[in-house]
């Protein structure tokens, strides 16, 4: 399984940018690709996820109505589209696979069998 995360970089607040993730090897039908997010002294956070099933999808509290995931399955890339960006929000971006997985929640996808690199992403004030 391959997961090569791209779009990060410096952004002003109240910016936006627009993350991808491709992947490839995924060896179920079943799967959920998340967005996960970890800065210094703060603890990993599950941003985002969508399942290949039905394309349900799931946002914590502290993303939701400013990000926008979005699947392109003839692409096999999963986008993290994020809008009205704050500092907070700086830090490395992760996309993971979460392996047998059908419906999306803030559980299901908290598993996480396969990760990529990480992409950076600065939001400045």
């Amino acid at each position: 399984v391959q997961l090569v995360e791209s779009g990060g970089g410096l952004v002003q607040s109240g910016g936006s940018l627009r993350l991808s993730c491709a992947h490839s090897g995924i060896p179920f039908d079943d799967y959920a690709i998340a967005w996960f997010r970890q800065s210094p002294g703060k603890e990993r956070e599950g941003v985002s996820c969508i399942s290949r099933n039905d394309g349900n999808t799931y946002y914590a509290d502290s993303v939701k109505g400013r990000f926008t995931i979005s699947s392109d399955s003839a692409k096999n890339t999963v986008y993290l589209q994020m809008d009205r960006l704050k500092p907070e929000d700086t830090a490395v971006y992760f996309c993971t696979v979460a392996l047998g997985v059908v419906i999306a929640t803030s559980d299901t996808c908290r598993r996480s069998d396969y990760w990529g690199q990480g992409t950076q992403v600065t939001v400045s004030s």
